[in-house]
């Protein structure tokens, strides 16, 4: 954290809380990795909405966040704690995008209303983190094939206009994979809706 950034949470001990809440959730095992914490720093900001902080990290607290890097970096296990810092008007769920699509084959297009029209299972639509998004497959229901995570994406976007709802996503992919799997639109959507905070892609995977 820089010195000249005034605020008035203390980073290191909000990041060792997290880590003993980690540590609750996962196992003795758990750890946040010193040369993690300029990401987990990041998150931090945005879930206290510490405005200074953000507006030196560059990340508008209207959006969203994409947090993104090579499997087994940690970013579930760190969206996940995030829950714990995020005010009662920015809760979010984690939803695994694979759950998704094993839905759309039971329920069929009633779950992308699920997840973007707010019906069904709330009277309002709610925010979400979509995790590990490219785990899931184009599938077919009835015969009809459907990119499932990109009309959800869509939609959410659409919310994201009108109701200033905020979308998160952790996944695996990069800009250009993301446009491959998803489309132009669904990434030029991405863009104006979160904030990318990325892990390096040479990091080796934490949980071996």
């Amino acid at each position: 954290m820089e010195t000249e950034i005034k605020t008035h949470y203390n980073y290191q001990e909000i990041t060792q809380w997290l880590e003993t809440k980690g540590k609750e959730l996962y196992g003795n095992h758990f750890k946040i990795h010193e040369n993690d914490y300029p990401i987990v720093y990041k998150l931090i900001a945005y879930f206290l909405r510490d405005e200074p902080t953000c507006f030196q990290y560059n990340i508008n607290l209207n959006k969203g966040i994409l947090l993104s890097g090579p499997i087994g970096c940690g970013k579930t296990s760190l969206m996940n704690l995030m829950k714990s810092l995020a005010k009662t008007e920015h809760k979010f769920s984690v939803k695994p995008c694979r759950d998704i699509s094993f839905e759309f084959i039971q329920d069929g297009y009633e779950v992308i209303h699920r997840y973007s029209k707010g019906k069904l299972y709330q009277s309002e639509p709610r925010n979400y983190c979509f995790d590990d998004l490219g785990t899931e497959n184009n599938l077919k229901y009835f015969g009809n094939e459907c990119n499932v995570m990109a009309e959800i994406l869509l939609s959410r976007y659409d919310l994201f206009i009108s109701k200033k709802l905020q979308t998160h996503i952790t996944t695996n992919l990069s800009a250009s994979e993301i446009e491959k799997f998803y489309g132009n639109r669904v990434r030029s959507r991405l863009r104006e809706m979160i904030n990318l905070i990325g892990f390096e892609r040479n990091i080796t995977d934490k949980r071996f």
